[in-house]
């Protein structure tokens, strides 16, 4: 089967070329990439792509920018395989990726989401091990040993809302059910997080594989680290927690509920964040951090 590597761009050219060589280093040569470009304004960029004689990558340029979530949702709607990757800009295949997530696709053919092991990197590549990450990796994560653990339903509900251990970029998809589930509307800043308690609200079923076959790029200087800093990642995420609570609620999922309600990891991620959040100065970031600590 043939891999479709989704990369919507908007970024860095330089890193996105280091992209495009971790898709080309794959063992598996069975892959078609897809470089969606939305109108980044740089010549450099499809300049690169024209001189790369290669009939597995294709450069396609919107004729307008969409943003993020539309252009997520182009790159569905070209899909044309069984299974997908939308792979960031600027994070890295390993040579094994390929082969990793073919191998859970061949033994659960059914499954929804597939998580191989990740590394996290700086913005010049050198591994790091941010706090965010280690509780991630270490606590939030399954115990799945050598082999695969697999979530479905309220089970992954309820592990994914006490805390996202997922990496939306590194995750491979089956097509139909992207295709089936859109994304929430007005919750840009966790839209990953979202989609994917709709598929474990949905009975969709989630597959964890340990095996090292990824590396995420963490910026410090990133957008998500600015909406940190400004307020807007946790007015969003208690916007969200309220509703996946009430959605866990009407399904009887208890649990689910009450851990969406205590939100604890996601309070104590803010408690993390405030000293820097005070130190940036902004009021109605520090009024929202504060917020999500305390609030009901």
């Amino acid at each position: 089967m043939t891999l479709e590597i989704f990369v919507p761009f908007w970024g860095d050219p330089g890193l996105l070329r280091e992209t495009v060589d971790s898709v080309r280093a794959q063992r598996d040569e069975d892959w078609h990439l897809i470089v969606i470009d939305d109108c980044y304004p740089d010549d450099s960029v499809p300049a690169y792509f024209a001189d790369i004689d290669d009939a597995r990558i294709t450069y396609v340029r919107n004729e307008t920018n969409l943003g993020i979530t539309e252009n997520y949702r182009e790159a569905i709607r070209r899909a044309t395989t069984s299974h997908i990757t939308i792979l960031g800009c600027d994070d890295l295949l390993h040579p094994n990726y390929v082969q990793v997530v073919k191998r859970v696709i061949r033994q659960l053919p059914d499954v929804d989401v597939i998580q191989p092991g990740v590394e996290v990197i700086d913005e010049t590549g050198r591994v790091i091990r941010p706090l965010v990450d280690r509780v991630k990796q270490g606590m939030l994560a399954p115990r799945g040993g050598e082999g695969i653990a697999l979530l479905s339903g309220e089970r992954m509900a309820t592990s994914l809302i006490r805390g996202d251990w997922l990496y939306w970029p590194s995750l491979t998809f089956r097509t139909e059910t992207l295709q089936r589930i859109d994304f929430r509307d007005g919750l840009p800043i966790i839209q990953d997080l979202a989609l994917l308690m709709d598929v474990a609200f949905d009975g969709g079923t989630l597959a964890y594989v340990p095996e090292l076959a990824f590396s995420y790029r963490r910026h410090g200087s990133s957008a998500s680290q600015k909406t940190l800093l400004d307020g807007r990642r946790f007015r969003d995420e208690r916007a969200y927690f309220a509703i996946a609570r009430g959605l866990a609620w009407e399904k009887g999922w208890r649990r689910t509920s009450a851990v969406a309600r205590a939100r604890i990891m996601s309070r104590l991620h803010a408690v993390s964040e405030l000293p820097g959040v005070i130190r940036h100065g902004d009021r109605a970031g520090i009024q929202s951090t504060l917020a999500h600590i305390f609030a009901v």
